[in-house]
């Protein structure tokens, strides 16, 4: 919504309040006042969200989660109402769920696991799932698991959820903390295992309302961006009698991911919406030495310090402004002691992009200001810096017609269009969901974004400037508890539109 369509609709309201009951009752009267007695019982409740409203339509004039939405004082109220048989259902046995799953919630947010080691979480799905009678497959890529439910003859989905925790120290102060040091929940995966573990016993109660094969899978390491092709890698579609898992392969891949904005929207658009991302280390070589002669070494670290401001200059002078391009070093490490030069200095580097040239153009970049600085050090050709490459993902790509298929069965559950952001731009962050497909380019893929942010903490925040509260990857991330039954029951109603197209 533009904010000139805010502002003209704040004006509309304010003058209906100002009228005294003369000029209402004259006004309702009018024929098209008449359609506006619905929202007489509203507009003591639109008053108080106008400076809210103002604040948001204000903090940002490109698009976002701030410049799309008003601040509601409580998240979508998911009641039964006039909604189809399916959606009624869907809300009923989520609400029967509710209090259980925020239990599971907590338990995985106090023991987060980073990439590759999510033991726990891995065993508290595989045991839901077998319990509620899924067909389970373990240790997939080390600690992946999938459930498969059968139910007759249909379709193929399958819906992703990623396990992994961050490097972060939390500081939230919840009851329910992370109580593993340095690593915490940061990104929402709890909050994504969760949902999934919801849609699993919704969709074994739900089975008269569906047909076809149910497939979830849960992924490890996607922070890595190396769980994905790490489960194909190690046969998630081949034969067993070939070594691999036998999944079926899926008609259509979901998934979704938490955002920080408030709790009851979703953002779910056609076309890319995710950058591509290329994960590597750069190990910087010198000759150690002592820190009072310098002369006498060559020093990794001030080669390093050169290469990271350098590496900018590609984003801002060998790109066009007009494409997307992030470089980001994210961690640096070299030596121990002040008063020693180390042989070696670390770079662990981050990119983003949306075209394969801009990509190209990144590391053929980063090649050059390597090897450039290490002959302007005067090493020999053998201590030149050298990469090893980690994880990659091309952009995430949604199928247009599946989301436009999906989105109708999702304005239903939370209440109108109004609730689901869109104009939202493609963001630079990263996924790789969609490597999940393998060789099988067919599989159509719908990712959202959901809501998780409470609220008032969002409304707080806009109020002092911010766009979000906060960000992913943020020692202060929080999922509402609010948005783990509701996460739950959108991933459901995405699910069952699917089965039902």
């Amino acid at each position: 919504m533009t904010l000139k369509r805010i502002l003209n609709r704040l004006l509309f309201f304010w003058r209906l309040l100002i009228m005294d009951k003369t000029q209402l009752d004259n006004y309702i009267a009018d024929a098209t006042g008449r359609m506006l007695t619905r929202l007489k019982p509203w507009l003591s409740t639109v008053m108080v969200a106008i400076v809210a409203t103002i604040a948001v339509a204000l903090a940002s004039t490109s698009p976002s989660w701030a410049g799309q939405i008003g601040v509601r004082m409580s998240p979508a109220t998911s009641q039964p109402g006039e909604k189809p048989a399916y959606i009624g259902k869907v809300i009923e046995l989520v609400d029967e769920y509710s209090d259980e799953l925020i239990e599971t919630f907590k338990d995985i947010h106090r023991h987060p696991e980073l990439g590759f080691e999510e033991e726990q979480t891995a065993a508290i799905v595989a045991a839901e799932l077998e319990e509620l009678g899924y067909e389970v497959k373990k240790d997939i890529a080390e600690t992946g698991v999938v459930g498969i439910l059968e139910n007759g003859e249909g379709p193929t989905v399958m819906f992703r959820a990623d396990m992994d925790a961050n490097a972060v120290e939390e500081e939230t102060d919840l009851d329910y903390a992370s109580e593993v040091p340095g690593v915490m929940h940061a990104c929402g995966h709890d909050a994504h295992t969760t949902w999934m573990l919801g849609l699993a016993k919704l969709m074994k109660d739900m089975e008269s309302y569906w047909s076809g094969t149910l497939v979830l899978v849960a992924q490890p390491a996607e922070e890595l961006i190396e769980g994905a092709q790490a489960m194909i890698d190690d046969g998630l579609y081949e034969p067993e009698d070939e070594g691999g898992y036998d999944v079926p392969v899926p008609q259509f891949l979901l998934a979704a991911h938490t955002a920080p904005g408030p709790t009851g929207y979703v953002a779910n658009l056609p076309g890319t919406r995710m950058a591509g991302t290329n994960q590597f280390d750069v190990t910087f070589k010198g000759i150690g030495g002592h820190g009072s002669t310098p002369e006498l070494a060559k020093d990794p670290i001030v080669m390093t310090a050169a290469a990271i401001m350098e590496y900018q200059a590609i984003v801002s002078r060998a790109i066009s402004p007009l494409e997307a391009a992030v470089i980001t070093v994210g961690s640096v490490q070299a030596g121990i002691d002040p008063n020693v030069i180390p042989e070696t200095s670390l770079l662990r580097i981050n990119l983003r992009w949306f075209s394969e040239e801009v990509k190209d153009t990144m590391i053929a970049g980063i090649k050059r200001i390597n090897e450039s600085i290490a002959y302007a050090y005067g090493l020999r050709e053998d201590l030149f810096p050298e990469i090893e490459y980690g994880g990659e993902s091309t952009p995430l790509v949604n199928d247009e017609e599946l989301v436009e298929k999906i989105n109708p069965h999702l304005e239903e559950l939370l209440g109108g269009e109004d609730w689901l952001i869109s104009d939202m731009p493609p963001s630079t962050g990263s996924e790789d969901v969609h490597l999940l497909k393998g060789d099988n380019d067919e599989i159509e893929v719908d990712f959202a974004f959901i809501g998780i942010a409470d609220p008032a903490l969002f409304e707080a925040a806009i109020a002092e400037g911010k766009s979000v509260p906060f960000a992913n990857h943020n020692p202060e991330f929080q999922v509402d508890l609010d948005a783990i039954p509701l996460g739950a029951k959108i991933v459901s109603v995405m699910t069952l539109a699917t089965f039902n197209q």
